[in-house]
């Protein structure tokens, strides 16, 4: 039985491009903003309402954290996750 000594392959590196959260974020924050505004202006799509705020608001908690996450690891705290770099 012979063991392979060589390294693992090693995948390329994303396109930094593909590594931005920002026009993600932006773009998932409009499509709920569009889906708010269809709730209210719409009479047929008012049972919507609920789970479009709710969309946006769970949007807001979670953009939150990772801004504050980016903050503390721009600051170096010791708590904060590694590798955002934006």
């Amino acid at each position: 039985m012979t063991e392979n000594t060589a390294d693992p392959i090693e995948p390329p590196a994303l396109p930094a491009r593909l590594l931005e959260p920002v026009p993600v974020i932006v773009a998932i924050a409009a499509c709920w903003l569009i889906a708010v505004l269809l709730a209210f202006t719409v009479p047929a799509l008012h049972t919507w309402r609920p789970i479009t705020l709710a969309g946006l608001g769970v949007g807001v908690l979670g953009t939150s954290i990772f801004l504050w996450q980016l903050r503390s690891a721009r600051r170096g705290d010791r708590g904060a996750q590694r590798g955002l770099v934006n």
